[in-house]
């Protein structure tokens, strides 16, 4: 089953339409029109298989180093399901993530802001 195509994705109260750009093999890929956006879906099946799911952003801000110039800057988050081929079910992956989920996201992401922050 594949993604909702386009994807429909709201970051900073914006909302944002990455409609699929590229299939290759396991792995796809939806991006923004200015290319700002990229969602990737990956899967690797081998010894062990592994899902991955990422966002990239990119802006152009001031080079920290020359004021006077515009650079480019990137920055990305992915979740990556590293599951062996046999001995646990689809729904007892869900329920590892689901568990994981509820812990970072309690308390208005109160784990990821420690997290960015440098906190462990």
């Amino acid at each position: 089953m594949a993604f909702t195509d386009p994807i429909a994705l709201t970051v900073n109260s914006v909302g944002l339409t990455l409609p699929k750009v590229s299939t290759e093999g396991d792995d796809t890929t939806y991006q923004t029109a200015d290319g700002l956006f990229v969602v990737t879906a990956k899967h690797n099946y081998a010894k062990r298989n592994r899902h991955q799911l990422r966002i990239d952003q990119s802006k152009i801000t001031a080079d920290p180093f020359k004021p006077a110039e515009n650079v480019r800057v990137g920055q990305s988050f992915y979740l990556v399901f590293d599951v062996p081929p046999a001995g646990f079910t689809a729904t007892e992956s869900l329920q590892l993530y689901q568990g994981l989920k509820t812990w970072f996201t309690a308390s208005t992401d109160a784990v990821i802001t420690k997290l960015l922050g440098g906190e462990s």
